[in-house]
């Protein structure tokens, strides 16, 4: 069934199940959105961790964390990152922020900000940090003119990656090159590593990280003497937190899958004309089905009636009643989808004419998308979806354990369709031991939607104590060798501070198109 409405205090996402958690839609940013323009589709990745764990938050900070933050204030860091919320779902553990230019999820304990185009991700840096010690309390550091921030919270790490973009010199702010990043990120924080992964002349992927336990750029000058506060905290509490930020970091998995030249045909079901065709077609379909139904059952019902010496109902007027309810959700009009007996009389909805999340969750659904984490495995996940003018789709996925007392992870996708800069993503730290799968299986699912003519994977896990070994890393690298309909061109293992990191690069056997589109090159 098609949702093709979102009343103005609906509080269920279009393309979720019974029980959904709360969905907030900001209608004003959703007005005159277009994707005629986009062309940047590789997207810069931010991640930001206060703590190893939810459940080792500093004393001092808010129980809630980062959650603690009112969306207005997120809203005004994005204005620095140039980009605007289109709708938020609020689960128990993460807030998963839908927006113009890609997602943003908080958890109590960490920010992840993806966006694409020619956003300005790391301007936003300075007032992320900020926000986390004035309003979440996490430790702070006090003003740094170099830093360009009145206050900052000390993070417990932090990432930044990004796969070569097509089109380097349409950048702006600190985004121009990667030299520039690192020279922004170093200005903020003290020890931290950068590196690129790939061939130079070819495709390739950036990481910037800090150890554990990150430490900021000490101010321009000395200010004033800072008191430590010493927390003496029981033994038995001070080994819970231990083992919590274990079992935090050893599930930390983040697989991403970056896929260019779509097959174009493929490609137009993220096109909104071909969206609403394939709406328009459900919607009938389900239209006269509930009609055939009502008067099925009518029928049935008159023949006793006759019986009885009653007067027949009218039966079609009574099956228009019964359909209308029967598909409630398709229509807002008050003749309802049934109305008419006739299908050039129906009234297609507005709502699956026009962008927007009605015909995101269409996508979402035909695509396969929706299936990666199934509901028959995963009863609670939450899709929200949303399909851009004339082309371009944007999805994110709450994904609660099924198991007790399990942790809630994510998904994202973002697609650019138009063929001269085809682009679409896959993201998710649904660690591949919780679906039942191999992560071959995954990337064979999700490739299988797309049909990239090549794509790259990393997979960014971290170490359990026992794998600090390099020779564990190198058995990591092994997986998802082989990827049906591909040839593994590249494989790249790198063993980091507390994570594995496995590169791969693939291009379809019957691939045609060439050298790829570097845009940026490493030299």
């Amino acid at each position: 069934m098609v949702n093709t409405e979102i009343p103005k205090h609906y509080n269920a996402s279009p393309s979720s199940f019974n029980g959904t958690p709360l969905l907030t839609i900001n209608r004003e940013a959703t007005v005159d959105l277009d994707s005629t323009n986009s062309f940047e589709g590789p997207e810069k990745l931010l991640e930001v961790w206060f703590s190893a764990s939810p459940l080792s938050l500093p004393e001092a900070s808010a129980p809630e964390g980062l959650r603690i933050v009112p969306s207005e204030l997120w809203k005004e860091m994005l204005d620095l990152v140039n980009c605007k919320v289109l709708s938020i779902i609020e689960s128990e553990d993460v807030d998963a922020y839908l927006l113009s230019e890609s997602s943003m999820f908080v958890f109590p304990h960490k920010l992840i900000l993806k966006t694409c185009g020619t956003t300005t991700l790391l301007s936003g840096l300075p007032k992320i940090l900020e926000i986390a010690a004035l309003i979440a309390k996490f430790p702070h550091s006090i003003a740094n003119t170099v830093r360009g921030t009145g206050t900052a919270a000390i993070p417990y790490r932090v990432f930044y990656s990004r796969k070569n973009f097509l089109f380097p010199d349409r950048q702006r702010g600190p985004h121009r090159s990667w030299r520039d990043e690192v020279k922004s990120l170093d200005r903020l924080f003290l020890g931290g590593s950068a590196y690129m992964i790939g061939k130079m002349n070819g495709e390739h992927w950036y990481l910037y990280l800090t150890e554990p336990n990150t430490m900021l750029t000490p101010p321009a000058t000395p200010e004033r003497e800072q008191t430590v506060k010493v927390l003496h905290l029981p033994e038995a509490k001070l080994r819970a937190k231990a083992q919590a930020m274990e079992v935090e970091e050893g599930q930390d998995e983040t697989l991403e899958i970056l896929m260019t030249d779509l097959e174009p045909k493929n490609a137009e079901q993220f096109y909104l004309d071909h969206a609403s065709a394939v709406a328009e077609g459900q919607y009938f379909q389900q239209a006269h089905k509930a009609r055939r139904d009502a008067r099925k059952q009518l029928g049935s019902i008159n023949d006793l009636d006759e019986v009885g010496g009653q007067e027949p109902f009218k039966i079609d007027e009574l099956a228009d009643i019964i359909c209308n309810n029967s598909v409630d959700g398709f229509s807002n009009n008050s003749g309802g989808c049934c109305a008419t007996g006739s299908e050039d009389e129906l009234t297609f909805p507005q709502e699956l004419t026009m962008e927007g999340h009605a015909l995101g969750t269409v996508v979402s659904d035909s695509s396969g998308l929706s299936a990666v984490y199934p509901r028959s495995r995963y009863p609670d996940a939450r899709v929200d979806a949303y399909l851009f003018t004339p082309c371009g789709f944007s999805a994110n996925g709450v994904v609660p354990s099924p198991d007790a007392g399990g942790s809630t992870h994510y998904f994202t996708v973002h697609v650019t369709p138009e063929p001269h800069c085809s682009y679409a993503s896959f993201e998710t730290n649904v660690p591949a031991s919780q679906t039942g799968r191999e992560t071959a299986d995954v990337i064979q699912q999700v490739v299988g939607i797309f049909k990239p003519g090549r794509f790259s994977v990393t997979l960014f896990e971290a170490k359990d104590a026992i794998d600090e070994d390099f020779n564990v890393a190198k058995k990591k690298g092994s997986k998802f060798e082989g990827i049906q309909g591909y040839r593994r061109v590249d494989r790249i293992v790198h063993d980091l501070e507390g994570y594995d990191l496995v590169f791969k690069y693939y291009e379809r056997f019957d691939w045609e198109g060439g050298a790829p589109r570097l845009g940026e090159v490493a030299f």
